[in-house]
């Protein structure tokens, strides 16, 4: 499986394409708005630590350990990140995660088109038997995000991290099976088919 060839993902309201370089200037502009690294509960990078974090997405890639997309909106313009990442080739599954967008294009249809061209490229391309998704336990949006999307809960992984600010954060597991692929599929096409 080609886990981490580069590919870029299209639908109606966003685009994923391969992270690079070249489109730092735009995502600093994009986590300015909301002031982003502020959030104690997730890991975004500051406008001066942007560079470094697109460095370290890309080495992760040359590692194999992750691929790193740049999520454009529908007038291409990038607005956040987006990764596959803890890649086990050998069981089929990966974790989508390290995903952030601007303070303005969250709670729009682009979240729900970019995790559907994920799963859809996981599940139908890479032939994964599972996805998973995590957060930190407090991360209530990013929770009711994972959740709409049709993933269950596996269970929440105690002191899991030390976080930047030195508190310890517990992780909640969700995961969507293959079986469970073609419903959360239809239900995430649903909600792209309503009227916005």
């Amino acid at each position: 499986m080609a886990f981490l060839e580069p590919v870029t993902l299209k639908g109606r309201h966003a685009r994923l394409v391969p992270l690079s370089l070249d489109h730092h200037d735009a995502l600093v502009e994009a986590v300015r708005d909301g002031e982003l690294w502020k959030l104690w509960y997730t890991l975004i990078p500051s406008p001066e630590g942007m560079r470094g974090e697109i460095q370290r997405r890309l080495k992760l890639q040359d590692e194999g350990r992750m691929l790193p997309f740049t999520v454009l909106n529908a007038d291409k313009v990038p607005v956040g990140m987006t990764t596959y990442m803890n890649i086990d080739v050998p069981n089929r599954r990966l974790e989508i995660g390290s995903t952030w967008y601007r303070a303005s294009a969250q709670r729009t249809a682009l979240n729900t088109q970019c995790k559907l061209m994920l799963l859809t490229h996981a599940f139908e391309d890479l032939d994964c038997i599972a996805v998973e998704f995590r957060s930190h336990v407090l991360n209530s949006q990013s929770r009711k995000g994972i959740e709409r999307l049709g993933a269950k809960q596996d269970g929440i992984l105690r002191r899991h991290m030390i976080q930047p600010n030195g508190t310890l954060r517990d992780t909640v597991v969700y995961s969507i099976t293959a079986e469970e692929w073609p419903m959360v599929k239809s239900h995430l096409d649903w909600q792209l088919s309503k009227p916005r």
